[in-house]
């Protein structure tokens, strides 16, 4: 995936240089480029900093004067060009939804089911006036427990409404991509990771503070006294701690061998005995499952003997406490405030909330997205956006075809292997061609977190009932309005939504110079993930297998190994080093999808010069809109969370760490040794 989602977790980290004096020089010239226009069509350089050489640092060379003059906004933990281009996404969905919102529908119409949930998401006096109330009854079912098989159909029945210690999803069967299999994966914390619960940095035991203070607030809203509160959330965060400890790392996640683990129900019961899987499953929507792939076995067995050691009460205050923060902004003004001053505040530094408008769009993207996403792509997604997008697809793909023919690393047993494997990506733009159907879904004009429970239910359910079930390869992962992209290695399939295809990373009106280095870097990379050292385990079918000779495997694990230690020497906050391996994949698409892309464009001059525009030169200007894509800062509260646990290298690092291993950065800009961008050519790295 391009960027961390909001679930799973986009900006820049600190990287001092110093003796920045002059604008690049290009290899040909030793004059500093033409004087910089404030914009072209297409290129926009104002937010340059001309003080800044490209040839010591591009990003802050491209976006120095952005960085400098650009303030986060007290609503956001981070900001850059995804933020905007989001921001811009989230203002076309409020047109359309609020004027369904101001609209008389058909019952059980979309449109009466987009409107109410949008007008019942604003209705805030009407969330005062309720109080706990809507969610009483959830946290009455969760006090009648008696027992440690009560708990786990508590835990089953919860899916869907809020954050359980596992997450249940329905995926290809990595040994038969074409069937669906169940899967569970270890999950349930309240802090981000299990790092937040057992590091010693000042800045996780601040957050521990934080988590502890919200949760006696929790207890306290719902009428414990202070004393009891505290007692609760001690409780809490006792048993989240165990579960933390017995949580596996962000690396070893990475692991798709590691976390292939498919069995049956029944030697699920027998191998982690303690927890009650036949009835956790029934009441999780899955009353018929046979078989599944459990991708944390240890974690499984530790959380079956938590749920038979710890004592039920426990488990009902764990319970209570994560239903009440999922749904904490549905409840009175209260509530909200203390979850935004933990989630928000706390955890990502943010100063004030974002729009309430805002925030019931984000919502909707959950409970109706491709619903609204089919009103989206009517208004905002011209036709001709999606053909110019196909083309550039196809001239990457032909590129990194041609690239695997070049490799000299790789055997031609592999090599054709990995054609193979080319030959099969599904590519996807825009918007699916068959659109979810709601119709089960009700949504109630002014019941706000009704409608949030039965969203939230309707899409477990909606995933639970393909167990079992063929695969569809139409569905999409993301909704057309989503700023986002992603690969998916048991579908080989690569996935742009219609909200990512706009300025800065896409633009009819821009040169090609420009979009292939901004639109078709990203293109680029997720054509690479299925080649990065994730997606090269699985087959051109979705299979988890290896296609590799041992020798080769083993040249490419070589590779891998120098991008992680170049990686793992960047520091992203004082005393935090970028996890090289933890963003490896990451970091080969970065770099594997810049050069194929600059390889398509070069490819697609047909031999002739590209124009000097905004006065920069084709080569340059390719760069410098790489560098503008990943324009973007961050608050240390989201930076440490990252670092921690987000796959993705901080994007100060995406930008100059890819151009220094690229021969055509080096080339455009000349950069010789002493300049800090500067890498001898033995020793830049190139995988594919």
């Amino acid at each position: 995936m391009l960027k961390y989602s909001a679930l799973a977790l986009a900006a820049a980290a600190t990287l001092s240089f110093s003796g920045l004096t002059a604008i690049a020089q290009t290899a040909a010239q030793t004059a500093a480029p033409p004087a910089v226009s404030a914009s072209a069509p297409g290129f926009d350089r104002s937010g340059e900093d001309l003080s800044v050489r490209v040839q010591d640092d591009l990003f802050r060379a491209a976006n120095g004067e952005w960085l400098r003059t650009t303030q986060i906004p007290a609503d956001k933990s981070t900001y850059g060009n995804f933020d905007i281009v989001g921001d811009r996404a989230d203002a076309r969905v409020r047109e359309v939804v609020e004027e369904l919102a101001k609209g008389s529908h058909p019952a059980g119409s979309v449109e009466q089911k987009i409107g109410d949930y949008y007008r019942s998401f604003l209705d805030t006096a009407a969330m005062d006036k309720a109080g706990l109330a809507p969610l009483q009854p959830w946290l009455d079912k969760i006090a009648a427990a008696r027992s440690s098989g009560d708990v786990a159909v508590l835990m089953g029945s919860l899916h869907g409404l809020t954050t359980l210690p596992l997450a249940l999803d329905v995926q290809p069967d990595q040994q038969a991509p074409d069937v669906n299999l169940a899967l569970a994966w270890q999950s349930g914390l309240g802090l981000p990771n299990r790092e937040y619960y057992i590091a010693s940095d000042p800045r996780m035991l601040k957050a521990r503070g934080a988590y502890m203070a919200y949760l006696v607030k929790l207890f306290t809203l719902a009428g414990t006294n202070e004393t009891q509160a505290s007692r609760n959330a001690a409780l809490v965060m006792g048993l989240e701690t165990r579960l933390a400890k017995a949580q596996w790392t962000e690396v070893a996640n990475r692991d798709p061998q590691k976390t292939w683990n498919p069995m049956t129900l029944a030697a699920l019961a027998k191998s982690a005995p303690g927890l009650d899987w036949a009835g956790y499953f029934k009441a999780a929507a899955m009353p018929g499952l046979a078989r599944l792939n459990v991708s944390q076995p240890s974690y499984a067995r530790d959380l079956a003997k938590a749920v038979h050691d710890v004592p039920v009460a426990t488990w009902k205050l764990y319970l209570q406490a994560r239903l009440m923060d999922s749904q904490g902004n549905l409840l009175s003004q209260p509530w909200r405030e203390a979850r935004f001053d933990f989630r928000y505040k706390a955890l990502q530094g943010r100063q004030s909330e974002p729009p309430r408008w805002q925030q019931a769009t984000d919502a909707l993207d959950g409970a109706l997205g491709e619903a609204v996403g089919q009103v989206y792509v009517a208004r905002f997604f011209p036709a001709d956006h999606k053909a110019r997008m196909q083309q550039l697809v196809n001239n990457l793909l032909a590129e990194f075809g041609r690239s695997i023919d070049g490799l000299q690393w790789m055997s031609p047993t592999t090599r054709q292997k990995a054609r193979e494997k080319l030959s099969k990506y599904t590519t996807k733009i825009g918007y699916p061609d068959r659109w979810r159907d709601y119709a089960k879904l009700e949504v109630r004009d002014g019941d706000a977190l009704g409608n949030s429970l039965r969203a939230g239910r309707f899409e477990h359910e909606r995933v639970a009932a393909k167990l079992g079930q063929p695969v569809d390869r139409g569905e999409w992962g993301l909704t057309p309005q989503t700023v986002n992209a992603y690969y998916n290695p048991s579908l080989n399939e690569i996935v742009f939504p219609a909200a990512i295809l706009e300025p800065p990373f896409f633009d009819m009106a821009a040169d090609d110079a420009a979009n292939y280095g901004a639109i078709g870097a990203i293109i680029g990379h997720e054509i690479s993930h299925g080649f990065d050292d994730q997606g090269a385990q699985y087959d051109g079918d979705g299979r988890l297998r290896n296609w590799w000779t041992p020798a080769d495997s083993k040249a490419f694990a070589a590779l891998g190994a120098r991008l992680v230690a170049q990686y793992s020497g960047y520091e992203g906050l004082p005393g935090h080093k970028v996890n090289g391996q933890l963003t490896l994949g990451e970091n080969i698409a970065d770099l594997s999808g810049l050069q194929i892309a600059f390889k398509a464009w070069k490819t697609s001059l047909n031999g002739q010069p590209a124009p000097v525009i905004a006065g920069l030169t084709g080569e340059q200007r390719f760069f410098y809109a790489f560098a503008h894509a990943w324009r973007a800062q961050r608050r240390e509260e989201l930076a440490l969370r990252l670092l921690t646990a987000d796959p993705h290298s901080p994007d100060e690092f995406r930008a100059n760490g890819t151009v220094a291993n690229h021969d055509g950065f080096h080339s455009a800009f000349g950069t010789k040794p002493g300049d800090r961008m500067f890498k001898p050519v033995d020793q830049r790295i190139r995988i594919w």
